[in-house]
């Protein structure tokens, strides 16, 4: 198959992205029923994996980049995409290739067919294929390390069958929950699922009574944002932060990270928290600069500059307001803050307005539009809640029309920022890049 045909056929089947996190009835018996048809390979590598509400993808990315400075052959694996489902994939930093792709895909349909004339007679669901697909890829690219996100969630999560040595959970926050009382304890029980025995488990900052739940999984050693690591300093800088971060093992002073907001100064104490533990030494200069460069589409990513044009796939109150602070701690901005906003209908668009204007960024105008997903709030909805609060409201048609039209009002010293989802963000992307291409 030529990958559009191989995209077809992947998109006909189930795709649980769609869902909002729900856990009742799901078993990883049919992954790995999936994976043993490929061989298990998924035994053919170490792994560190990734969960957590907030700052998933970006602590994937530095974990990569600190493996790739210190030598490794890294495949990093992420979800969603913001553009081409290849991102989802990439070893040594370069995504997969169609054709690489296409040939997995196909492969993965003839397996298909023998698995549904099996006992179950289920085919496996969109995430699982592609999922199974990355990790046979990393497999025959025989790479030394894969660097895993979850889907959603953790313990039943298709990507909880990889070796994993450090499994990192970078926060608790509202976010494919109903929230009722005891929430927190029970995503966190969920997100605990990945620590396996003799594992390594990394936590970001949260309660100590979250904390527990994680040790309740019986890691071999388990490592805390605040007591057994930390930031020391978190100040911007041009292009980014300059951290100081201490360690069971080191103090590293001034280590540059390339991506803006306080909250990346606490994802790359993760990061390197995670990859010490995971070689067990110390890192040498080298090895941290490589926090330096690293990029990840759609994470407070600026695209243009006079109006400053930000895209930040923020989909929750606590990613909006980590944002909006980002922007009102880096960025002078002296004319219009204009935000495009498109969000899904399980959010509660009242907390994530509340969680921006909390922030202490300013917020002149709000395009609403929506999002090209089965799942999109309607924009007429998402304007009602805006003026609902004292907030200037536009309503436009699809994520393209509403960012052109907040272009078009903003001036040179203004500010753009398309947010509210990831499907948000990359739509806006493709839209404002698709002159470079």
């Amino acid at each position: 198959m030529c990958l559009a045909e191989a995209r077809e056929w992947l998109d006909s089947h189930v795709n649980l992205e769609a869902t909002a996190g729900d856990v009742d009835g799901l078993s990883l018996a049919p992954m790995r029923e999936l994976l043993a048809s490929l061989g298990d390979p998924q035994r053919d590598y170490p792994a560190v994996h990734i969960t957590g509400t907030n700052g998933k993808g970006s602590v994937s990315a530095m974990v990569g980049a600190l493996a790739q400075a210190w030598g490794m052959s890294v495949g990093v694996y992420t979800s969603p995409h913001v553009e081409r489902i290849n991102e989802r994939m990439a070893v040594g930093g370069e995504p997969i290739g169609d054709e690489d792709l296409a040939e997995l895909l196909g492969h993965l349909r003839l397996v298909e067919q023998h698995l549904v004339s099996g006992p179950s007679g289920t085919p496996p669901s969109w995430f699982e294929l592609v999922t199974a697909a990355g990790l046979r890829w990393f497999a025959d690219a025989a790479v030394d390390l894969a660097v895993v996100e979850v889907g959603k969630l953790g313990r039943y999560d298709a990507t909880n069958v990889v070796n994993s040595r450090v499994a990192v959970i970078t926060n608790i926050g509202r976010d494919h929950t109903d929230g009722r009382e005891g929430w927190e304890a029970e995503v966190m029980g969920e997100k605990a699922g990945i620590i396996h025995a003799g594992a390594v488990a990394v936590l970001g900052p949260m309660a100590p009574e979250l904390a527990s739940i994680a040790a309740d999984e019986s890691p071999e050693l388990l490592l805390a944002a605040g007591r057994d690591f930390s930031v020391q300093q978190n100040r911007a800088a041009v292009g980014g932060r300059m951290v100081t971060i201490r360690t069971p093992r080191a103090l590293y002073e001034d280590v540059y990270v390339s991506m803006f907001g306080a909250h990346q100064g606490q994802n790359a104490a993760l990061a390197v928290a995670a990859f010490e533990a995971l070689v067990g030494q110390e890192l040498d200069e080298p090895v941290l600069a490589a926090l330096g460069d690293v990029s990840v589409p759609a994470r407070f990513e600026v695209v243009g500059r006079r109006p400053l044009m930000v895209i930040d796939g923020a989909h929750n109150p606590d990613g909006l307001a980590a944002s909006a602070a980002a922007l009102a701690d880096q960025f002078a901005v002296s004319g219009q803050v204009i935000w495009v906003l498109g969000m899904m209908r399980d959010k509660d668009p009242g907390a994530m307005l509340a969680a921006l204007g909390a922030s202490g960024a300013r917020c002149d105008l709000v395009v609403c539009c929506t999002p090209d997903w089965p799942r999109a709030l309607a924009a007429a909805d998402l304007a009602a809640a805006v003026r609902s609060r004292g907030i200037a409201a536009e309503v436009s048609g699809g994520v393209a029309e509403a960012v052109q039209r907040a272009a078009e009002l903003s001036t040179e010293e203004g500010a753009v920022v398309a947010t509210g989802s990831l499907y948000t963000a990359g739509a806006a992307r493709f839209h404002l890049l698709s002159s470079d291409r």
